[in-house]
């Protein structure tokens, strides 16, 4: 089965979950959890999830300790689906929300507007965008209001098809890199058929430094095997290799560690560590069986290491690389030219 579409909706959307569903019957009455009313609770999360919305809920309340300090203060994006209806993004909190949760204002560049998102801190917001069918949480690199983001971050996304051991296996040229620069990652399954590694910064460090360091470490794994790797930007350029994304950075985000996914099953974004990575696929992590698997354990703040200065000359290398998806439209206006001549 194919993954839903995402539709990005960036306007406010004005209508709450409960407001778009037929009433429920007495013997399915909203129940509350931390002062949240939760609605609707034993239907379908969407079109090939197995799940219902109380799993949802009862997911992310069980790994809110987990969850929860991976979005804190943090601009948070959403991918929120309604029944009957394609999945969507939604960065600007809705009208209807309640004055308790927690938003910040920022300057959206691409809709040339101001953005009010929300920042999940606590269990009672958590639940009340869970009862909004808030599947996927997307949190900003960055805190609010700060200039330096937390973590510097390489996407694995694999070529068409199965093909997870080949990412495994350009995650592993990743950590060599790294510890070739003197630093160390951990990583996590995406949720969806990738990787993500996760390198925690120096609070010191600037955006600009962190997306230019990321674009020379993707390189120096990919100039270890590029058999295995790539870092062309344009689909048609990697060949059947696993694509090492630079470009989760600056006021990019990235599906938190936790989050689920608006794909069949509901898979979870889940840590793995480095020695397990032959060991497991990421059909194995999802929200009917990633709560039990954790107990009482956070194998992502276990698992990361303590906060890295970067090396000089791996921002150096990283300013002499141009920017992926700049040079990416350039060279596909240039192509389309080609063809129409």
């Amino acid at each position: 089965m194919r993954s839903p579409t995402i539709v990005v909706r960036p306007g406010r959307t004005n209508v709450p979950d409960h407001a778009r569903t037929a009433p429920v019957s007495p013997e399915r009455a909203a129940e509350s959890r931390a002062g949240v009313e939760l609605t609707n609770l034993d239907q379908p999360l969407f079109d090939g999830a197995d799940a219902t919305k109380r799993d949802l809920v009862d997911y992310l309340d069980a790994v809110r300790d987990r969850i929860l300090p991976e979005l804190r203060d943090r601009p948070l994006s959403l991918i929120r689906v309604r029944p009957g209806q394609q999945p969507f993004m939604q960065k600007n909190l809705p009208s209807y929300a309640p004055d308790w949760v927690p938003r910040t204002t920022m300057w959206a560049e691409s809709s040339r507007r101001e953005v009010s998102y929300p920042l999940c801190n606590d269990r009672r917001t958590l639940l009340w965008l869970a009862n909004q069918r808030a599947v996927e949480y997307h949190p900003a690199l960055v805190r609010d209001r700060s200039t330096h983001p937390t973590h510097m971050v390489l996407d694995l996304d694999p070529p068409a098809g199965d093909a997870f051991p080949h990412v495994v296996r350009a995650a592993r040229l990743v950590r060599q890199a790294l510890a070739d620069a003197g630093l160390a990652g951990a990583v996590k399954t995406s949720g969806a058929k990738g990787l993500h590694v996760f390198v925690p910064l120096d609070d010191r460090t600037g955006i600009e430094d962190a997306a230019a360091a990321t674009r020379a470490l993707a390189a120096r794994a990919e100039r270890i095997d590029p058999d295995i790797a790539t870092t062309a930007f344009l689909r048609e350029d990697r060949n059947g290799k696993v694509f090492l994304d630079p470009t989760r950075s600056g006021g990019a985000t990235v599906v938190a560690a936790y989050s689920p996914r608006t794909r069949p099953g509901v898979p979870v974004s889940f840590p793995v560590t480095w020695d397990d990575l032959d060991r497991v696929t990421p059909a194995d992590f999802t929200i009917h069986t990633a709560a039990a698997l954790l107990a009482d354990a956070d194998p992502w703040h276990e698992q990361m290491p303590e906060p890295q200065l970067l090396p000089a000359d791996l921002i150096e290398e990283g300013y002499t690389i141009p920017i992926p998806r700049v040079q990416a439209m350039h060279e596909g206006k240039r192509r389309a030219r080609a063809r129409r001549k």
